[in-house]
């Protein structure tokens, strides 16, 4: 049996194990943190959003970042200290803005499909992650929002997901605990959130009993294929040591960069830094007073989810700094502010920041499918859709994969020996 190392233990690289080792494969994971989940897949806004799915490539997005370039505390902020990966990155950006309509109804088909799987397999698997099926309202400040909602709202429907736009009275039906004034919502029954560190951690013991091998607490330093075989170089303590596999399966975030570079390939992956609290809900008021039903604030750009009983957790924000994993306070301030402003009865006494590097292709599509070497295969750049798309996208490799070998493009020994006995 051929055997597939995959790089990276968050959500893209423990869904693809998993995918694999379910298709009867030979799977190593490799991961440079003691536990799987542990970076951009520990805290972020916890959303299961379809209706999230509008690409940010068109000229609307130039313009905020351009308006927000000295505001410290904006939404979207941008270093200006020029690199050529960041140049490259953007240029890349704005060249795919003639693709936004196609994309985006891409990204929503490929979101409702992972919906069916991730379902399945923490059902199978008996994962609990605070799965909370109350939907997802997206709120609007002004007419311009909500305007554009409507038109991106029949991009998604062409996708397959219908939502329904909503006044503030019946804003409020949906979620009472929301304060302030608003011109109109978008509301997707269909969507949900859940804890996606919980989920990935859950899945990585799922994939162990099915025989996937787990390396943790080992950073891949070299890597490199013949075609026929990886060989790769771990350290761990400044002791190295070297592996070989017939098939790598890049899942590696924000590090899928060098390493695609190291097998002849491109993958202009960009990280993006999100900023997260989870405020702890420690007093009845607190939890009576957070919301159940998950938010996305268009203006302050923010997406909230109810984490069980007493945790809300409040996140957003993209910042373009290179890999930066500084926690601001000048960009953690807004989020606690913004519950303080719509969530008055939440105590903000506790509450824990974090940041992670969304792993983000210019086109805001991931990079899943086969690299330029037949045993080499990409499943990375899932940006901010990571947790939505994870699911879908291991099922699309695992898909090409056990194509590839079904029709020998990967060798079976099987398939040697047949080659020998005909003289190929």
């Amino acid at each position: 049996m051929k055997s597939f190392v995959i790089i990276g233990g968050g959500i893209t690289g423990v869904t693809t194990a998993y995918a694999l080792a379910k298709r009867g494969f030979s799977v190593t994971l490799i991961e440079r943190n003691r536990y799987s989940g542990m970076e951009t897949s520990f805290a972020n806004g916890g959303q299961l959003s379809v209706s999230n799915a509008e690409v940010w490539n068109y000229w609307g997005t130039i313009y905020k970042g351009l308006k927000w370039v000295f505001k410290k505390d904006a939404p979207l902020l941008v270093n200006m200290t020029p690199s050529w990966h960041k140049a490259s990155w953007f240029a890349e950006f704005i060249a795919a803005i003639p693709h936004y309509k196609a994309n985006t109804i891409q990204t929503a088909k490929m979101a409702i499909a992972a919906r069916e799987h991730l379902f399945a397999w923490a059902q199978n698997e008996s994962i609990d992650f605070d799965l909370k099926k109350e939907g997802i309202l997206h709120i609007y400040r002004d007419k311009a929002g909500f305007d554009h909602a409507g038109e991106v709202s029949k991009l998604l429907a062409i996708g397959g997901l219908p939502r329904q736009a909503v006044t503030p009275a019946e804003m409020k039906q949906i979620e009472p605990t929301l304060s302030g004034n608003y011109y109109g919502g978008y509301y997707t029954e269909s969507d949900s959130t859940g804890d996606i560190h919980k989920f990935t951690y859950g899945l990585s013991l799922a994939a162990e009993r099915l025989g996937v091998k787990m390396i943790y607490d080992h950073e891949v330093a070299a890597i490199k294929s013949d075609g026929a075989c990886i060989k790769i170089t771990l350290k761990k303590d400044e002791q190295l040591e070297s592996l070989e596999f017939d098939n790598v399966v890049v899942c590696a975030g924000i590090g899928s960069r060098n390493l695609a570079a190291q097998l002849g390939d491109r993958v202009n992956v960009y990280p993006v830094k999100g900023y997260s609290i989870t405020v702890n809900l420690n007093d009845a008021a607190s939890q009576a007073g957070a919301p159940n039903v998950s938010l996305l604030d268009d203006e302050t750009k923010l997406v909230t989810s109810r984490l069980g009983i007493d945790r809300f957790r409040v996140a957003g924000t993209a910042e373009f700094n290179g890999e930066n994993r500084d926690i601001r306070s000048d960009r953690i301030k807004p989020l606690v502010d913004w519950v303080q402003e719509c969530f008055p009865e939440v105590s903000t006494r506790s509450v824990v920041p974090w940041a992670g590097l969304r792993p983000m292709m210019p086109n805001m599509l991931p990079r899943v499918g086969k690299g330029s070497l037949p045993n080499v295969y990409y499943n990375t750049g899932h940006g901010h859709l990571g947790w939505t798309l994870s699911a879908c996208t291991a099922e699309m490799i695992a898909g090409v994969i056990e194509l590839d070998v079904k029709s020998a493009k990967i060798p079976t020994p099987a398939a040697n020996m047949l080659r020998a006995a005909q003289g190929i």
